[in-house]
């Protein structure tokens, strides 16, 4: 079925956008409208916590399971091979596991209040993964975090066995686990890289260039 495909059509993958801004909005809108006011201050704490939560979450997905366990492992590696395809987790399949891993236990163990708004912090900070990792592959903005986003990500698509940078919207994991890229003389030496890596080779030049062009063309040649 189209709808459990990683590889989706455009309607499927900018409708996974949209049903989570509305989903985002819908919850909040609910918290703010039906939650206790006297909650509100615990609410907001459990948001930013679910919010904060989500990029140790992305870390530890993009690590250990899409980098490292089947098939997982070879549908992140088309991705790798053609970043600019219309490639993520189907919307059905990132709904389950949200509702399933963060908010159920959440109303189980806290009740309904906190668990929404834990399950809103990491609605949040998926949907805020999702844009950015759009913009790194499909957008020329002129916005110098986004340039540094985007060399970070070029480092991991291109150098993922030296260097893992698998942190998309922050590389704060990165330097807790030692996975980070630190400067451009980190890089190996052009000598060192295969004869066949011509794309490495120019990801390089770009990454050693102190100021980079935001066209796309520049990260994935």
């Amino acid at each position: 079925m189209a709808f459990f495909k990683f590889e989706q059509s455009k309607a499927l993958y900018h409708a996974d956008f949209a049903i989570y801004a509305i989903a985002i909005t819908a919850l909040a809108a609910f918290l703010m409208v039906a939650s206790p006011h006297q909650q509100w201050l615990e609410i907001i704490m459990f948001v930013v916590l679910g919010l904060i939560s989500w990029t140790a979450i992305e870390y530890a997905l993009h690590r250990y399971i899409l980098h490292a366990l089947q098939p997982f492992r070879h549908w992140h590696t088309l991705h790798h091979r053609r970043p600019k395809a219309l490639i993520c987790a189907p919307t059905i399949l990132s709904a389950t596991l949200i509702a399933t891993l963060v908010f159920l236990p959440a109303l189980l163990v806290d009740g309904l209040w906190h668990a929404c708004a834990l399950t809103l912090g990491v609605l949040t900070g998926y949907f805020t993964y999702a844009v950015i990792h759009h913009a790194i592959h499909h957008w020329n903005f002129d916005s110098e975090w986004l340039r540094k986003r985007k060399r970070w990500h070029a480092v991991h698509h291109h150098y993922n066995e030296q260097f893992g940078c698998y942190g998309v919207t922050s590389a704060f994991w990165d330097h807790v686990f030692g996975s980070a890229y630190q400067a451009p003389n980190q890089l190996p030496n052009k000598s060192k890289l295969q004869a066949n890596t011509r794309k490495t080779l120019r990801t390089r030049n770009v990454l050693l260039t102190t100021h980079v062009n935001t066209n796309n063309n520049g990260y994935w040649p």
